[in-house]
């Protein structure tokens, strides 16, 4: 029999909550952001965001996010003895959340990568689907 999996506590049953514990900080974020619109899938290329992650946190918050089911691994076909991680489709379900949360910041804040919001912000759904299709397609292929 196959073990089942196991669930991660929650403090409570309220959605926010929920979605707060399994993306709380801004590493996951960041790390799905690098997966969708860079294709990033190994731990050496999620070292070379913008932002800096430390070894051990990007480390952390991998397995939180395999964890939750929003990234899973397979084998690098290229080097065996490494991962690449790959997300899941609850993972690509978010691809409207984080596009909804450069928006808002966009509006609120002065920020850069005018370009990446404008192509948000003129066709938003569009610019979803975009990005799903894209992740779907590189995913298949394994590029």
């Amino acid at each position: 029999m196959p073990a089942k999996k196991q669930i991660p506590s929650r403090r409570s049953g309220c959605p926010l909550n929920a979605s707060v514990e399994m993306l709380g900080d801004r590493w996951s974020l960041l790390i799905l952001r690098d997966m969708m619109l860079r294709g990033f899938r190994s731990f050496k290329e999620f070292l070379t965001s913008y932002e800096g992650i430390a070894t051990n946190i990007l480390a952390d918050r991998l397995k939180r996010l395999i964890a939750h089911g929003i990234v899973t691994t397979q084998e690098d076909p290229s080097d065996g003895r490494k991962l690449i991680y790959i997300l899941t489709p609850k993972g690509l379900d978010l691809a409207p959340v984080l596009t909804e949360m450069v928006l808002w910041a966009a509006k609120h804040e002065e920020t850069e990568n005018q370009a990446l919001v404008r192509e948000m912000q003129k066709g938003k759904e569009q610019f979803i689907a975009t990005v799903q299709q894209r992740y779907l397609q590189k995913t298949r292929s394994g590029n």
